[in-house]
């Protein structure tokens, strides 16, 4: 009985030391988010949204940031192997149709995820 106890409380003291860390890991972050607020990252998504809605209709290349891409958006966005047409864009989200080999299929694309939008 004293062992499973020894076991509970260590179990205790882990989740509570994990828990300490999460919290001073979210502290400096909120820090660091509140600290970009009114640097050019904004104003380039706003330049980004404006020209995605320029787009819309015409057929687009969608490059993604790095380890943030869309496989299917990203293999079929060149013309040989299909294409991606812009479908409505706004604050958050980029609908895109992706034409492939497989068939059609409509994608929503979150903007935070995009790094560049050009037209094919």
């Amino acid at each position: 009985m004293e062992y499973v106890a020894l076991v509970f409380g260590l179990f205790g003291l882990f989740a509570y030391t994990q828990v300490s860390s999460l919290k001073n890991r979210v502290v400096k972050l909120e820090a660091q988010l509140a600290s970009m607020e009114g640097t050019p990252a904004f104003e380039d998504r706003a330049a980004l949204l404006r020209a995605a809605q320029s787009y819309i209709g015409k057929q687009v290349r969608i490059d993604f940031k790095e380890d943030q891409m869309d496989v299917d958006v990203f293999m079929y966005g060149n013309q040989k192997s299909g294409s991606n047409t812009l479908l409505d864009a706004d604050e958050d989200w980029l609908l895109v149709r992706v034409d492939s080999a497989r068939g059609s299929m409509d994608k929503l694309v979150r903007l935070g995820t995009v790094q560049s939008i050009s037209v094919e």
